[in-house]
């Protein structure tokens, strides 16, 4: 039987982004030989800060549409401070990648584990369980994307453009309604909140009508607001009453680290950037050169990210083996945190980037593949 054979682009980046996607690899792989189904083909693809310093480009001649014949695209960090452009900012192709094949959902869950930090007190935060969804290509994020380099006229000012349109904001709110129904249908809360500062920005209010617009099509998902300076409170207040989260791109990039900082860290920081036709895949959190290839990186974030790579690609392809392999990754992580056997260093623990991906190797060749089949 001819197995479906999916492409995917791999950078590894900067920094701990060659541990944490090594670990990916080795985790999917073996969730793949679990279930079988499929098989992926993966094409080596050179970018990054450090390439910036031995070449002057960010990417590799020919990589930028290597990544877009890709099935998908799995990247690890991306960037290292010491390494800047001459206006200085840091090395971060991804966010041409966002622009050009209009990766426009960032996808960011926030999860809490068993026996993993919990920063909040109430017992409650072992409830939480939400998605903070963070618009890609527009915001205020938008003038980074289309890398303006030019030098500043003068040392007196510098604007930068805040920028929401109708199409992209249409299609991140339907995304947003789509996910919270999926989840509302697994058990979820079946609960959408938009995330703004509608009270004050014309181009807030105009991202909060589009979403009333939108919601329209949604009767079965609930629909609420709140502004973002209310929201990081009530983050620290009640994070466990929120579902999906849609937000601005800067709104997103600040909530989503307080959200990683909820549930432990930013080693847990899972993300996925979804487009109409292409998908990226990589952990939220930095480069941390200061421990590259120390064997003290935490490689959850990258392998969950992973998990929603092969997610992605199932709904994309309609194969169940994909989502068995992509459930079967995400229930390893859990298990093994349930049983005390992930404690990344992260965390205060005695486990490396190794033994925590031997570990999640392990839970996986031992859970039934019928508990995650269905």
């Amino acid at each position: 039987m001819n197995e479906a054979r999916f492409e995917i682009a791999v950078l590894r980046g900067d920094g701990i982004g060659v541990d944490v996607t090594d670990a990916t690899l080795a985790v999917v792989n073996a969730a793949r030989g679990r279930v079988g189904g499929f098989q992926l083909a993966c094409q080596d693809l050179l970018g990054g800060a450090g390439y910036f310093k031995e070449t002057g480009r960010d990417m590799a001649p020919g990589a930028e549409d290597a990544a877009g014949n890709a099935d998908a695209i799995l990247m690890g960090a991306i960037g290292l401070p010491a390494i800047r452009h001459s206006d200085g900012t840091e090395i971060s192709p991804h966010l041409r990648l966002r622009e050009k094949f209009q990766l426009y959902a960032g996808v960011r869950p926030v999860r809490a584990y068993p026996n993993s930090p919990q920063r909040l007190a109430d017992p409650r935060a072992a409830d939480i369980d939400m998605i903070i969804l963070r618009e890609s290509t527009e915001g205020l994020f938008y003038s980074a994307a289309v890398h303006d380099r030019s030098p500043v006229a003068n040392d007196d000012e510098v604007q930068d453009i805040l920028r929401i349109t109708r199409p992209t904001t249409e299609k991140l709110h339907d995304f947003a309604f789509r996910l919270a129904k999926k989840r509302k249908e697994r058990g979820g809360k079946g609960m959408v909140t938009c995330v703004d500062k509608a009270n004050v920005f014309r181009s807030m209010a105009f991202f909060r009508q589009i979403f009333d617009e939108r919601a329209q099509a949604f009767p079965d998902v609930q629909k609420t607001y709140s502004y973002v300076d209310a929201q990081a409170l009530e983050f620290v207040r009640r994070p466990w009453d929120f579902d999906v989260l849609v937000m601005e791109n800067m709104f997103g990039d600040i909530l989503s680290d307080l959200g990683g900082g909820l549930v432990g860290g930013m080693g847990m920081a899972a993300c996925a950037e979804v487009g109409d036709s292409h998908a990226l895949f990589q952990p939220a959190h930095g480069s941390a050169p200061d421990i590259m290839g120390q064997d003290k990186a935490n490689p959850l974030a990258a392998i969950l990210s992973g998990a929603m790579m092969l997610d992605y690609l199932a709904d994309r392809a309609g194969n169940q083996s994909l989502a068995d392999a992509a459930q079967l990754i995400e229930t390893a992580v859990y298990d093994g945190f349930d049983a005390n056997r992930l404690r990344p260093m992260e965390f205060g623990g005695d486990m490396g980037t190794k033994a925590v991906t031997n570990t999640v190797i392990d839970v996986i060749s031992s859970i039934p593949v019928s508990d995650v089949t269905s």
